[in-house]
């Protein structure tokens, strides 16, 4: 009797629920979540909890009898369900390029793991980047921010537009998202505890601007830190791409000169405007109307930029030293290995002395030579 041995499937799909399927499937199971809060809007019961988590709350001009007058908004409670479904749509977002345009290009690039996971991490903080740079100079453009540094301080606390509530909502989410992702990316244990810190840090540094009420300072200076973190991610992107030195060298030259500009403006607006602008007015604590002008508040606010920028730049620094150390290694090497040879017809030529020597000279010499050797024995 001869049995048939059925044929293996290579392409097994993973169990349900194990964490392959988790991670290969994650985009598609984060969509059927937010999905689950669009529908909520379709019916009745529903819609007032679901509107909770889609729509933007805290509006403080719907009553104004002009239509005409843009609407502005104001921090709260209902803002941290905004920002919970901003998480989900980012996590979909992030796996759409990941799936559809990162992973196709790495795959052409032939890149090693360790490149690879450098090649990801920069491929979605530049899009995250230019994104945020061209939505924050649309807003700082259109509230005149820039030209108009004095409005900074001088109508605190102001109100939010919609376009600057939306992109604090949209700030929060994409750090946020940044921890789930170390999963859904698997991340290696050694590359999570700098993008834990990377995270936190801008987390953190956004909450403070949007729950003090330094929207607009805040704005100018994260778009500021985004520039100067896009070219160099950018430069980093265009190591691994580009196959000529001279295109990447002048990538990093680039990134690099501005990245140290970016710190002194940073340094020069928050100076201004924290310890010069907020200081001219009145220092006054009003939770109920978000008004915390105050030294300590102030104070707390400029130092922690100084000490961030500070601790940037000794890390920009240390890499900078480095990778000068690296380049002058190889250096060295070759050096040593054209002066090796010289050393062995030093040799040969202090071996080959006798070859000067006439021939009886020669017979001599070396008569002399195992006469010496046989006494030796």
């Amino acid at each position: 009797m001869v049995v048939v041995k059925g044929r293996k499937n290579s392409n097994k799909n993973p169990p349900i629920f194990s964490h392959e399927f988790v991670i290969q499937n994650h985009g598609d199971i984060v969509s059927c979540v937010a999905m689950i809060f669009v529908t909520g809007l379709m019916v009745q019961a529903t819609s007032p909890w679901a509107y909770t988590f889609i729509a933007i709350h805290h509006n403080i001009t719907s009553d104004i009898e002009d239509p005409t007058m843009p609407m502005k908004y104001t921090t709260g409670w209902k803002d941290a369900c905004a920002v919970f479904f901003s998480l989900l749509i980012t996590i979909v977002m992030h796996a759409v390029f990941q799936d559809y345009i990162f992973d196709k290009v790495s795959k052409r690039l032939h890149l090693s793991k360790v490149k690879l996971a450098k090649f990801n991490e920069s491929s979605q903080l530049v899009v995250f980047y230019i994104l945020s740079i061209i939505w924050g100079i649309d807003i700082i453009i259109r509230e005149n921010l820039l030209l108009n540094i004095p409005l900074l301080w001088k109508e605190y606390p102001v109100p939010m537009s919609f376009s600057s509530k939306l992109f604090f909502i949209c700030q929060l989410a994409y750090w946020l998202h940044c921890y789930p992702e170390l999963y859904f990316q698997r991340v290696k244990k050694e590359d999570i505890p700098p993008r834990v810190v990377q995270a936190t840090i801008g987390f953190f540094s956004t909450v403070a601007a949007y729950i003090f009420n330094f929207q607009q300072v805040g704005i100018l200076l994260l778009v500021s830190h985004y520039i100067g973190d896009a070219l160099l991610h950018g430069a980093r992107l265009v190591h691994f791409v580009g196959k000529k030195e001279k295109v990447t060298k002048m990538a990093f030259l680039v990134a690099n000169s501005v990245y140290v500009f970016v710190r002194v403006a940073t340094l020069t607006i928050a100076t201004l405007v924290f310890l010069y602008g907020l200081g001219q007015i009145e220092s006054v604590f009003n939770f109920a109307t978000g008004n915390f002008n105050i030294p300590v508040i102030r104070f707390t606010a400029l130092t922690y930029i100084i000490i961030f920028q500070t601790y940037l730049s000794y890390v920009f620094i240390s890499r900078q030293l480095k990778r000068a150390r690296e380049n002058v290694v190889p250096i060295q090497a070759t050096v040593k290995s054209k002066q090796k040879p010289r050393k062995k017809e030093g040799k040969k030529i202090a071996t080959s002395e006798d070859d000067d020597l006439p021939e009886v000279d020669q017979a001599t010499k070396k008569n002399l030579r195992s006469r010496s050797s046989t006494k030796a024995k």
